[in-house]
């Protein structure tokens, strides 16, 4: 006769909780439950709201064959032993809103979100999906302390799906057949590298002229943007959820998966002290290295400029909360 089991020697299921349980919080829940990668813990300020949409989840839970746990809740103690830290609390963006309109709001928003669940779950490797990005990003690692293999911005693995999806229209072609590679900030000054972009292999300068590959390298740029002004009350969010999953998926099955992702820089590609979007590979480790790719001169001014926008805004964001905290 089998005796039970001591609950001390259990393997406890991998555990994500996602802050901020808007459409993309509670969308990327539902990938996560539905993928069959972890439990999840919803949390949000507002009460009600993340128990609601939990209870939602757990219903389908049978019709969708996954049994994972998902908690919705108001109280950072319930993610206590996160694996991974997803933060997306914030404002979205409104018609005519540059992601740095959201600077002064976001920046208070993540900081507490991080030192709050950083609190329960010492161990968690983070990511930051709020915008500004990669803003928020250096913020949450200030705020934490952690080393920077352990917090990650999702901004180059979204990009990257866009610029590989208006390709793959233009071309007529399966998206699955098209890889594409984004370096920079998530915003208006992003890198992507046309010369690395491939449909089956074959680079897209073979099969498209220059000024097609810039409309659809401008296209990328303007992506987010193009949602908001379509959709008018609110922005992207079924594919920011799957980005964000994708990154879930590599650290919590060891994949060592290279994904572009917003990364705190030490040297790499000339750049210090600062976050920005580059080829890592992620695994249990979260970031377990950083690609440094072959630039060329063009493309280097380009991320550095890229860079240099992105530590102006830090700086302004320092500024804001200090000045936040005296008073």
């Amino acid at each position: 006769m089998l005796s039970p089991l001591d609950s001390s020697i259990v393997c406890r299921l991998p555990r994500v909780a996602i802050i901020g349980a808007g459409r993309v919080g509670s969308t990327l829940a539902q990938r996560i439950a539905e993928k069959n990668l972890a439990d999840v813990v919803l949390l949000d300020i507002v009460e009600g709201m993340p128990q609601g949409l939990a209870l939602d989840l757990l219903e389908a839970r049978g019709i969708e064959l996954h049994n994972r746990e998902i908690i919705g809740t108001n109280d950072y103690a319930d993610t206590a032993g996160s694996q991974i830290v997803v933060i997306t609390a914030g404002i979205p963006r409104k018609p005519g809103m540059s992601r740095d309109d959201l600077l002064k709001t976001n920046a208070k928003i993540v900081v507490e979100a991080a030192k709050s669940a950083i609190a329960y779950s010492p161990n968690a490797i983070f990511i930051v999906v709020t915008n500004p990005l990669d803003v928020m990003t250096y913020l949450a690692w200030e705020a934490t302390g952690l080393p920077r293999n352990r917090i990650m911005g999702m901004a180059g693995v979204l990009d990257s799906a866009r610029f590989e999806t208006f390709i793959a229209l233009e071309l007529g072609v399966l998206p699955a057949d098209v890889k594409a590679m984004v370096l920079g900030s998530h915003g208006d000054l992003m890198v992507p590298l046309s010369r690395y972009a491939t449909v089956n292999g074959i680079p897209i300068t073979e099969l498209l002229d220059a000024d097609t590959i810039e409309r659809l390298v401008d296209r990328t740029r303007n992506g987010g943007a193009e949602i908001v002004e379509l959709m008018q009350t609110g922005g992207a969010f079924f594919a920011p959820a799957s980005a964000t999953s994708l990154m879930v998926e590599s650290i919590l099955l060891n994949q060592s998966r290279l994904l572009p992702v917003a990364a705190y820089l030490q040297g790499e590609y000339g750049l210090k002290d600062v976050v920005i979007g580059v080829p890592c590979c992620l695994g249990f480790g979260g970031i377990e290295s950083i690609l440094e790719l072959n630039l060329s001169n063009s493309e280097r001014e380009a991320l550095h400029i890229s860079a240099q926008s992105v530590r102006k805004n830090i700086e302004r964001s320092q500024e804001i909360l200090a000045a936040t905290s005296s008073i």
